[in-house]
């Protein structure tokens, strides 16, 4: 088992390797130019070029993965020449990168030619001061200074050529001078959890993206809490029911429900419970990020709708593979030799009925994290897979291959779970 669990561990180091890399080209080499969808078919060529030098997207596309994936504030430090560190902001708690000179905390912005340190202070407010002495001169003459501005990249001012930068805001573009010549978006990487910022919200996506994978856990969790052991139970008992009345009813409802799209569901539930009847919420309104904690009613539609869903496909399998081992030969024999029907159908049919069930019922989480992407929708329900359609609709690439990502790391635990499971439900299967 522990040699098992080795290989596991190494395999789905390699399967999350190589999804990250076909995931990263895929997006950033199919998606086009996310300039012209964030900026729109009427920007410029030269603000677009402007916004792609921010967003790091003129580099080489090896060197993109790289900062995605391993951060590149290692490369950014060889550059600045000071150990660059992130810093909670106390107003809006999220971090932010500084330059640690001799022990300050420390920033640079260029105006009107001049260039000025921000210097950290306990309370998080900076002071500015006036810095000379501190520009370089490569091998053309020009005088240069690298170091970390106010907006979290390390970047390279030119003496006396600042360049014309053309910045995003909720007003449009607006024209800045004094801008720097080159970018490097500050991260830490993927896999210290920061895999950039969001540009849909300006804000770093982690701080955005784990809010919704807990709401989606909970939504899943509780869905699967409540489908998983009622589908297996109805399917158990209609497999042992075969073509009597109670079979037939469970399985002609389940898969009427089965396949009702969920758009369907969602709606006539908001009309019945929440619109006509008022018992539920009809919208999963989230007033504040523990709302749902606060009012457990948000998720009764939802989990309703996704119960109706999922019911007929477990109960289906459950029914299919409950009847062929009833038919089986050790099971008639048992019954045969006396043996209480009861007593042959718990301790010997359903264990071995469950089978076939656990890789459908695996199958099926998957789905529940990353693919309800319609009835969260529907609701209003934020959570991952609202937040991966309204990031896609955006062009949001940080964020989409972050969520990607998870849904992905999800639905590998979810196989090695089932893996286990099958030891449990038949101790013949080994593992070595």
């Amino acid at each position: 088992m522990a040699r098992f669990l080795v290989r596991s561990v190494i395999s789905t180091i390699i399967t999350m390797l190589l999804v990250s890399i076909l995931l990263f080209f895929l997006i950033q080499v199919g998606s086009g130019d996310i300039s012209v969808k964030i900026l729109g078919v009427f920007a410029t060529e030269e603000q677009r070029a402007s916004y792609r030098a921010q967003l790091g997207l003129d580099a080489p596309l090896w060197q993109q993965y790289v900062d995605w994936l391993v951060g590149n504030d290692w490369r950014a430090e060889a550059k600045v020449g000071y150990p660059l560190v992130t810093a909670v902001n106390p107003q809006t708690e999220e971090e932010e990168w500084w330059a640690d000179v001799d022990g300050q905390l420390t920033r640079w912005k260029l105006e009107e030619g001049r260039l000025s340190a921000l210097k950290r202070q306990e309370d998080g407010s900076a002071t500015s001061h006036l810095v000379s002495g501190a520009w370089q001169t490569d091998d053309q003459g020009r005088e240069f200074f690298w170091g970390v501005d106010t907006k979290n990249n390390a970047v390279m001012w030119v003496r006396g050529a600042g360049a014309e930068v053309w910045v995003l805001t909720k007003a449009g573009l607006r024209k800045e001078g004094d801008g720097p010549q080159k970018y490097i978006p500050l991260r830490k990487g993927l896999l210290r959890l920061d895999p950039g910022k969001s540009l849909q919200y300006g804000r770093p996506v982690a701080v955005t993206l784990l809010p919704r994978v807990r709401n989606t856990l909970i939504l899943a969790g509780v869905a699967f809490i409540i489908v998983m052991p009622l589908a297996l139970l109805l399917g158990i008992i209609a497999g042992i029911n075969q073509g009597k009345f109670l079979d037939r009813l469970i399985s002609i409802t389940s898969l009427g429900a089965t396949a009702t799209p969920e758009f369907v569901i969602g709606i006539m539930l908001i009309l019945i419970l929440g619109i006509w009847l008022e018992v539920f919420p009809a919208v999963a309104i989230f007033t504040s990020p523990n709302a749902i904690f606060e009012n457990p009613t948000l998720l009764v539609l939802p989990v309703l709708t996704l119960t109706l869903i999922e019911l007929g496909y477990v109960a289906r399998i459950t029914r299919a593979s409950m009847v062929d081992v009833m038919d089986s030969a050790y099971v008639r024999t048992a019954i045969i030799k006396g043996m209480p029907y009861r007593r042959v159908v718990v301790r010997h049919a359903v264990r071995n009925a469950l089978m076939a069930p656990i890789t459908v019922i695996m199958l099926h989480v998957n789905w529940l994290i990353g693919g309800i992407v319609v009835v969260e929708v529907i609701f209003g329900y934020p959570g991952l897979g609202n937040y991966i359609y309204k990031a896609a609709i955006f062009g949001d690439y940080n964020a989409v291959m972050a969520a990607a990502m998870v849904t992905v790391l999800i639905a590998v635990f979810t196989r090695l779970v089932g893996d286990f499971a099958y030891t449990l439900l038949n101790p013949r299967i080994r593992y070595a």
